[in-house]
């Protein structure tokens, strides 16, 4: 994976947050691309519980400043950036007042889904894109973990498919097991909608609950990673009739010879 350039966007990464599946390996594959001389961009939100002095983020200047449009709204884009300790890894946040200042992630104290939930995740894949343009760094490679990254691939299909920096770019979806109950806002469809996306490309989304929002991130992947040991049996079914390739689950122990010839057919 020599200067292959990678993009992992991603809803959690230690040690940022809390370990967790997400959070775990969405350290552990940049850093086994990294280490095998792989050029690579991590890309998360900066949610108001991630303490930023700890973590020495700091605000750059030069990429923050645009506005992007959810649901007919400017909302200002923030963009914040550290280095993971030791490993030279730099992490890109995307940050934004009204969606990412309260101290939690998804859910409030009481764990209620946040009910602008499905507008942070549109944020979230439009800050990412636009970020990227900004630095004129072009992926290889997208790999897109955790369903606040769920829309990344939507986007990539659809709003951004002109964009010619791209026209190479695959994009990767691990699938892991259900991380929340429930629906996002009944309304997520339209705002998406709004974008110019097809309703037909994302009927999927009229329930907007975790199985259907991983489902619209994989019918708009070039490839797919089972990254949990469990998945449901219709999300499994779905995967294996989508017609993509797809790896299978691989333990820890196992997964970086696995997941690099993932990429290279892909390539």
């Amino acid at each position: 994976m020599e200067d292959k350039r990678i993009l992992y966007v991603s809803s959690e990464v230690v040690p940022y947050l809390a370990e967790n599946e997400v959070s775990l390996m969405s350290y552990d594959v940049p850093k086994m691309i990294n280490d095998q001389g792989g050029q690579i961009r991590i890309f998360m939100p900066r949610y108001g519980n991630i303490n930023e002095r700890r973590h020495q983020l700091h605000e750059v200047i030069r990429l923050s400043g645009m506005n992007l449009v959810v649901n007919d709204l400017d909302m200002p884009l923030i963009i914040k950036v550290a280095s993971i300790p030791k490993e030279r890894i730099q992490v890109y946040f995307i940050d934004n007042d009204e969606y990412f200042k309260r101290k939690a992630t998804f859910t409030d104290e009481d764990g209620v889904l946040y009910p602008d939930n499905d507008e942070r995740a549109i944020f979230f894949a439009k800050g990412v894109v636009e970020t990227v343009k900004k630095l004129n760094w072009v992926p290889d490679i997208i790999h897109v973990h955790g369903w606040m990254a769920s829309l990344l691939p939507v986007y990539m299909k659809h709003f951004y498919k002109n964009e010619a920096l791209f026209s190479e770019t695959k994009i990767i979806t691990s699938v892991y097991s259900q991380s929340f109950d429930g629906n996002l806002d009944l309304e997520m469809i339209n705002k998406v909608k709004f974008d110019g996306v097809p309703h037909e490309a994302i009927q999927e989304l009229e329930t907007p609950n975790y199985e259907n929002l991983i489902k619209s991130a994989v019918n708009h992947s070039d490839g797919v990673i089972i990254a949990s040991s469990t998945i449901s049996a219709s999300l499994t079914k779905f995967i294996e009739s989508s017609q993509k390739p797809f790896l299978p689950f691989t333990t820890k122990e196992n997964f970086a010879s696995a997941y690099t010839e993932f990429y290279k057919k892909l390539l």
